[in-house]
């Protein structure tokens, strides 16, 4: 069975990334004033031109792929509807915030490609590469607008016109169109968009940890559990099943389950305080979702031991 501590290397920075943001924020002249502007910049350009990176670089053979691409769509659906539906659980659902529940839903089923990459390549090499891209390709969309649609409706604005004008889903949709049609990006602009994607993971999570709260999560406790339980316990056990109901090999067994298991994704904070919504809160949740990945991967890799 594979150990927490295998993946401890690759966890760890993204938590001390977010460390480092809250105390530049909280102790030095780097506050408010500056991460404002900085998560914007994230938000509109560094974020977008990592996810179109992250799709075009890999082609993805989707008719190869097919029952990967089921599986990861059912997991991803399903993560979705459990998130959806904390608000109408019996008696649990009365204690939820509505407001928090928009902002945070998004944490029980998006997640952090950067980390799934990252532990594909040195697991699983380049043939895990390609199925981890598979699954960005086919969730992306629909963890995108599953994000957006919460927070779009509470807040009373136009869905279509928010999805239109969001800019991680229009990176996503272009960087699947560009996938298919072949295009690349030209070999002498590769190294400066890997560039724009790195300041974007570590800007980004920088950012989340500038606007954590660590106070805001004690006002709404069961629904970070709940949001949290979904990410690492439900979604892990539920690829475990889709893997076994699709028929998946080893290596794409082994793909899904990191991809159900590797922490939320850092843009939740960013898309969440850029919607005018509850920023620490969601930043919390995100710093608790990194520490608890440990635990999730070790248990969904765990899952494939014989």
């Amino acid at each position: 069975m594979l150990h927490g501590v295998t993946y401890l290397p690759l966890l760890l920075p993204d938590f001390l990334l977010i460390l480092c943001g809250y105390l530049l924020c909280r102790f030095t002249p780097l506050n408010r004033k500056v991460w404002e502007p900085t998560e914007s910049l994230v938000y509109y350009f560094l974020f977008p031109v990592l996810l179109f990176h992250s799709i075009v670089r890999s082609p993805i053979d989707f008719a190869a792929a097919s029952s990967l691409a089921l599986a990861g769509v059912s997991l991803g659906t399903t993560a979705i509807a459990l998130s959806y539906s904390l608000p109408h659980w019996p008696w649990l659902g009365r204690h939820i915030d509505r407001r928090l529940h928009a902002a945070s839903a998004q944490v029980g089923f998006r997640f952090n490609s950067f980390i799934a990459l990252a532990l594909a390549s040195k697991l699983m090499g380049p043939d895990g590469l390609l199925h981890i891209a598979v699954l960005i390709g086919v969730c992306v969309p629909l963890f995108n607008v599953g994000a957006v649609w919460p927070m779009a409706r509470h807040a009373n604005r136009g869905f279509a016109r928010e999805l239109v004008r969001n800019p991680l889903i229009i990176a996503t949709a272009s960087g699947l169109v560009a996938n298919l049609l072949g295009l690349s990006i030209p070999g002498w602009l590769q190294p400066s968009v890997e560039r724009v994607g790195q300041s974007s993971l570590a800007l980004g999570l920088m950012a989340a940890g500038a606007g954590m709260h660590f106070g805001s999560l004690a006002k709404a406790r069961l629904l970070a559990m709940q949001v949290l339980g979904i990410k690492h316990l439900a979604m892990p056990l539920l690829a475990t099943l889709l893997a076994q109901a699709f028929g998946l090999g080893s290596a794409q067994s082994m793909a899904l389950l990191m991809f159900s298991a590797v922490p939320t994704a850092s843009s939740c904070y960013v898309l969440a305080a850029r919607m005018g919504y509850d920023g620490g809160y969601v930043a919390g949740l995100v710093t608790l979702s990194t520490l608890l990945g440990l635990a999730s991967i070790s248990l969904a890799l765990g899952l494939l031991a014989p």
